[in-house]
Protein backbone atom coordinates (compact mmCIF):
# COMPACT_ATOMS: atom_id res chain seq x y z
CA UNK A 1 0.00 0.00 0.00
CA UNK A 2 1.13 3.64 -1.03
CA UNK A 3 2.30 5.98 1.85
CA UNK A 4 -0.76 8.03 0.74
CA UNK A 5 -3.14 5.59 1.20
CA UNK A 6 -1.54 4.43 4.25
CA UNK A 7 -2.07 7.94 5.35
CA UNK A 8 -5.57 8.52 4.57
CA UNK A 9 -6.60 5.35 5.73
CA UNK A 10 -4.61 5.77 9.09
CA UNK A 11 -5.21 9.17 9.80
CA UNK A 12 -9.14 8.82 9.15
CA UNK A 13 -8.91 5.79 11.32
CA UNK A 14 -7.45 7.86 13.86
CA UNK A 15 -10.07 10.64 12.78
CA UNK A 16 -13.41 8.93 13.64
CA UNK A 17 -11.33 7.36 16.86
CA UNK A 18 -10.56 10.64 18.18
CA UNK A 19 -14.51 11.77 17.31
CA UNK A 20 -15.47 9.08 19.11
CA UNK A 21 -13.65 9.56 22.09
CA UNK A 22 -14.61 13.29 22.20
CA UNK A 23 -18.29 12.61 21.62
CA UNK A 24 -18.20 10.01 24.59
CA UNK A 25 -16.03 12.67 26.95
CA UNK A 26 -19.03 15.33 25.82
CA UNK A 27 -21.64 13.83 26.83
CA UNK A 28 -19.78 12.32 30.18
CA UNK A 29 -18.81 16.39 30.62
CA UNK A 30 -22.76 17.16 29.93
CA UNK A 31 -24.09 14.11 32.38
CA UNK A 32 -22.17 15.61 34.86
CA UNK A 33 -23.62 19.14 34.78
CA UNK A 34 -21.68 20.62 32.56
CA UNK A 35 -23.69 23.06 30.16
CA UNK A 36 -21.44 23.20 26.82
CA UNK A 37 -22.76 26.50 26.16
CA UNK A 38 -20.92 29.70 24.42
CA UNK A 39 -21.72 32.67 23.60
CA UNK A 40 -25.04 33.34 22.89
CA UNK A 41 -25.86 30.81 25.22
CA UNK A 42 -26.28 28.32 22.64
CA UNK A 43 -25.36 24.83 23.77
CA UNK A 44 -22.89 22.81 21.52
CA UNK A 45 -24.32 19.38 20.61
CA UNK A 46 -22.31 16.34 21.03
CA UNK A 47 -22.89 15.33 17.49
CA UNK A 48 -21.37 18.90 16.88
CA UNK A 49 -18.06 18.09 18.57
CA UNK A 50 -17.84 14.88 16.98
CA UNK A 51 -18.74 16.28 13.28
CA UNK A 52 -16.07 19.40 13.67
CA UNK A 53 -13.12 16.75 15.39
CA UNK A 54 -13.22 14.92 12.39
CA UNK A 55 -13.02 17.95 9.86
CA UNK A 56 -10.66 19.37 11.73
CA UNK A 57 -8.59 16.17 11.92
CA UNK A 58 -8.84 15.78 7.74
CA UNK A 59 -7.45 19.18 7.26
CA UNK A 60 -4.79 18.06 9.03
CA UNK A 61 -4.69 15.31 7.20
CA UNK A 62 -4.23 17.19 4.30
CA UNK A 63 -1.94 19.34 6.03
CA UNK A 64 0.30 15.77 6.51
CA UNK A 65 -0.29 14.60 2.54
CA UNK A 66 1.29 17.93 1.64
CA UNK A 67 4.16 17.43 4.11
CA UNK A 68 4.57 13.82 3.51
CA UNK A 69 4.78 14.57 -0.74
CA UNK A 70 6.49 18.01 -0.39
CA UNK A 71 9.11 17.81 2.57
CA UNK A 72 12.21 15.83 3.18
CA UNK A 73 11.47 15.48 6.76
CA UNK A 74 7.57 15.60 6.84
CA UNK A 75 7.22 14.05 10.70
CA UNK A 76 9.32 17.03 12.01
CA UNK A 77 7.28 19.56 10.12
CA UNK A 78 4.08 17.44 11.06
CA UNK A 79 5.10 17.79 14.64
CA UNK A 80 5.72 21.11 14.73
CA UNK A 81 2.66 22.60 12.80
CA UNK A 82 0.42 20.50 15.13
CA UNK A 83 2.04 21.51 18.16
CA UNK A 84 1.44 25.36 17.04
CA UNK A 85 -2.29 25.01 15.83
CA UNK A 86 -2.87 22.57 18.81
CA UNK A 87 -1.67 25.54 20.94
CA UNK A 88 -3.82 27.87 19.01
CA UNK A 89 -6.71 25.59 18.82
CA UNK A 90 -6.76 26.20 22.89
CA UNK A 91 -7.72 30.01 22.69
CA UNK A 92 -11.43 30.01 21.17
CA UNK A 93 -12.99 28.02 23.73
CA UNK A 94 -11.77 31.48 26.72
CA UNK A 95 -12.88 33.41 24.06
CA UNK A 96 -16.35 32.43 23.69
CA UNK A 97 -17.50 33.62 26.51
CA UNK A 98 -18.23 30.39 28.20
CA UNK A 99 -18.34 29.24 31.72
CA UNK A 100 -14.88 27.58 33.37
CA UNK A 101 -16.59 24.05 33.08
CA UNK A 102 -17.12 24.50 29.53
CA UNK A 103 -13.88 26.12 28.54
CA UNK A 104 -12.06 23.43 30.25
CA UNK A 105 -13.74 20.95 28.87
CA UNK A 106 -13.40 22.18 25.34
CA UNK A 107 -9.54 22.76 25.96
CA UNK A 108 -9.35 18.88 27.24
CA UNK A 109 -11.12 17.66 24.01
CA UNK A 110 -8.90 19.80 21.55
CA UNK A 111 -6.21 18.11 23.43
CA UNK A 112 -7.89 13.85 23.41
CA UNK A 113 -8.35 15.00 19.71
CA UNK A 114 -4.82 15.94 19.31
CA UNK A 115 -3.59 13.10 21.37
CA UNK A 116 -5.08 10.48 18.77
CA UNK A 117 -4.48 12.10 15.34
CA UNK A 118 -0.74 13.86 15.70
CA UNK A 119 0.87 10.53 16.92
CA UNK A 120 -0.91 8.13 14.60
CA UNK A 121 -0.54 10.36 11.56
CA UNK A 122 3.84 10.55 12.69
CA UNK A 123 3.82 7.32 13.21
CA UNK A 124 2.70 6.40 9.70
CA UNK A 125 5.06 9.64 7.86
CA UNK A 126 7.64 7.39 9.21
CA UNK A 127 6.85 4.49 7.32
CA UNK A 128 8.59 4.18 4.22
CA UNK A 129 7.21 4.84 1.35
Amino acid sequence: MSRGRRLAVTGLGAAVAAAALNAVVAALARAAGVDLEVTGGEAIPVSGIAFVTVVFSVLGLLIAAALSRWSDSPVQWWLRTTVVLTAVSLVPPFLAAADAATAATLVTLHLLAAAVVVPTVARTLRTPA
